[in-house]
């Protein structure tokens, strides 16, 4: 029986090699043809092929070599090259010493970067009987290897059957590599193998949304040089980038996605320069399955006429809470007195920057309010060594350790990824070797250890950076940062059931207060409101400078009038908006464009003044959809059902809702009114304040 399996396998191994030479051949041929030569794309050293593995004494066991993606004209070429022997002897030496030191946190600086835009020489010399290379369009699959196997490997499937060797990335992963690829071919996993990549495959509901691009015509404008088939594969590969990872995505902006879209699209041909088809919201929807805003209409909702919210008032901002004035309400054990009116004088005019310290704990619930001073001493003692025993657990972790838990190592690149690029332009975290870039790093480590099921997701540095600068301590700003963590831990999560809830909620306001201004979003192909997404998932970190969000992030933490404030602010924000979006007649790109570009151009007191006067519009209105007063927390009063026997649509069911609770002794210093718009209009509302339509 032996003796069959080890001809079999002779027989397997004969075949290969056969097959390889002839891929060779055509490699070689390739070559001839000069398409080695172009653009560097991606290129590493250290890519390894074992050519026998049970064979330590073998010189030629691991045979090092360099991997490069190639970009020339039109065509893309994966080649992989020996590496000349000096060097590969060199490689080897380095694999004897402490095993897999190549992995250690450590030694990244002896990484090779990745080419862009670079320009790679032809390689031909030290040709070896293991090189080869192959165009992406004769790729059929990539293998992947196991996780927690060691360093990371790729088998590459040619359409012809040829399996090429297994290259093993001894200085890195392949992470970049699968990256690269896909600017060129859309990849998949495979049904059946979830460590097969298949090529250009099909069967996922992204590459579905894309199928109206991708039809018959479509595929002729392809042929016909009217569509930009690289752009369109670009566009693909960057929604399956916001499925994978809404931060990263949105942070660079929707906007260069749909011009890559729409450009491809139009092509060069003006008769094409048309508004984008409807189908575009299609792919905006896959960004977050199951969000569907603009339903029609079925049972379960109300059909109400356009309610009068009267006219908005003027609201007046006070001057910040000085530290005088904070000190007045403390007793002689350190107890705050009257925390309602502290919480209103901070919501209508936040803190001043000196008192944020001792302030900002209360607010975010790391000290209760009726807590005395020694009893938020020996609090902040406990805190202390919960924290560092929570640091320790990651710290003590070996590399050996580390290379078999391969969810703390994708936590630590992403956080030294992020680490390294929020808020450079403060001085706090600016230049390198930055103490201010340590803490940030071990409290988003230790994080981790305290919520490993969420652990690290992009975004939350963001959300850190600003408590870390105020508290100036690294035990302070966790514990704060922890808090508020529990607040925004739905935006994080894997099915981002806080953002469907928050952008289902905002449209359902927005539709009150200016149903006219819903319609037209519509109509451009964006009521989904996903130009929202960024503002609401990171609580508009990168929408205001860096002083103005410590002023917009304490006012929102009082939770006056009510938790959802940030939704109004969103409110705020789009209507101050619409009349540029409307009078010039932006369709669903310029839509995204024109809202990403109001980064950093919004005045933070301009916009609280008009969000608080949109809620005394609403709370001063004396009948409400059920689903609105559930939004602003407006559930005290009893909710009035229609006549059974009446038919009109007037008589549907309305909540009378309470009147402000607000205070108008403060000190103004800014001043916020709105105009009211009378047009007839009707709107049908979700009875449970989940889905909203037109009527």
């Amino acid at each position: 029986m032996l003796f069959w399996f080890c001809r079999m396998l002779l027989y397997v191994r004969q075949t290969r090699e056969v097959l390889l030479r002839h891929h060779q051949a055509r490699s070689g041929n390739m070559a001839a043809a000069g398409v080695v030569s172009g653009k560097i794309i991606y290129e590493q050293e250290g890519v390894y092929i074992h050519s026998s593995c049970g064979k330590t004494n073998d010189q030629d066991s691991l045979i090092s070599g360099i991997l490069r993606v190639l970009e020339k004209d039109s065509s893309s070429v994966v080649e992989w090259t020996q590496a000349p022997k000096e060097r590969g002897h060199r490689g080897s030496e380095h694999l004897n010493s402490y095993e897999a030191e190549w992995d250690m946190v450590n030694t990244v600086s002896f990484k090779r970067k990745p080419h862009t835009n670079g320009d790679a020489p032809s390689h031909r010399n030290e040709k070896s009987k293991w090189s080869f290379l192959f165009s992406l369009t004769d790729l059929k699959s990539i293998k992947q290897n196991k996780e927690g196997m060691g360093w990371s490997y790729l088998v590459f499937c040619l359409k012809d059957d040829v399996v090429l060797p297994a290259l093993h990335f001894h200085q890195g992963d392949s992470k970049l590599l699968i990256e690269s690829l896909e600017k060129y071919v859309v990849l998949c996993e495979s049904p059946q193998d979830k460590r097969t990549l298949l090529v250009n495959c099909q069967n996922k509901s992204l590459s579905q949304s894309f199928e109206n691009l991708l039809d018959e015509p479509a595929y002729g404008l392809i042929q016909a040089g009217l569509l930009d088939r690289r752009k369109l594969l670009w566009a693909i590969h960057h929604w399956k980038k916001i499925k994978k990872d809404p931060y990263t995505a949105t942070m660079i902006g929707f906007s260069k996605v749909t011009n890559y879209i729409f450009d491809s699209l139009r092509g060069s041909d003006p008769s094409t320069h048309h508004r984008p088809p409807s189908e575009m919201a299609d792919f905006l929807s896959d960004a977050i399955p199951g969000l569907k805003i603009n339903q029609q209409e079925e049972p379960g909702f109300e059909v109400i006429t356009r309610i009068d919210l009267g006219e908005r008032p003027v609201v007046q901002r006070r001057e910040p809470v000085s530290l005088e004035e904070w000190n007045k309400n403390i007793d002689s054990e350190g107890r705050i007195l009257n925390v309602d009116n502290m919480k209103q004088m901070i919501f209508r005019g936040g803190l001043s920057h000196a008192l944020r310290k001792q302030a900002w704990k209360f607010l975010l619930g790391y000290f209760p309010w009726d807590s005395t001073k020694e009893e938020r001493t020996q609090l902040q003692k406990q805190k202390t060594d919960e924290y560092f025993r929570m640091k320790l657990q990651w710290k003590s972790v070996s590399q050996e350790q580390e290379k078999r838990n391969s969810r703390l190592r994708d936590y630590r690149s992403l956080i030294e990824k992020d680490v390294n690029r929020t808020d450079r332009t403060n001085k706090f975290y600016e230049g390198q070797d930055n103490p201010g870039l340590i803490l940030l790093h071990d409290i988003l480590m230790t994080y981790c250890m305290y919520d490993f099921d969420l652990g690290y997701v992009q975004g939350m540095s963001d959300l850190l950076s600003p408590l870390l600068y105020v508290m100036e301590n690294e035990v302070d700003a966790f514990w704060c940062f922890a808090s508020y963590m529990d607040q925004m831990h739905q935006n994080f999560e894997e099915q981002m059931q806080g953002m469907k809830t928050q952008l289902i909620q905002l449209s359902t306001l927005l539709r009150l207060l200016d149903s006219g201004f819903c319609s037209y979003l519509e109509s451009q192909d964006s009521g989904y409101l996903y130009f929202c997404f960024r503002w609401l998932l990171i609580r508009f970190k990168r929408e205001f400078s860096f002083l103005d969000i410590l002023r917009l992030w304490e006012v929102m933490w009082t939770e006056l009038p009510c938790k959802n404030f940030h939704l109004l602010l969103c409110c705020a924000i789009l209507e101050s908006e619409k009349q540029q979006i409307m009078e010039k007649h932006y369709g669903f790109n310029e839509i995204l464009k024109h809202i990403n570009e109001l980064s950093l151009k919004i005045d933070v007191e301009d916009i609280l003044c008009k969000a608080e006067a949109i809620s005394l519009q609403m709370v001063k209105c004396k009948e409400l959809p059920q689903a609105v007063c559930e939004i602003l927390g407006l559930q005290d009063s009893e909710v009035t059902t229609p006549d059974s026997d009446d038919d009109e649509e007037e008589n549907v069911g309305m909540t009378p809702c309470p009147t402000s609770a607000f205070q108008s002794n403060t000190l103004p210093t800014l001043a916020a009114s709105g105009v009211r718009d009378d047009s007839p209009a009707q709107t049908s509302v979700s009875s449970d304040g989940c889905r909203l339509t037109p009527a």
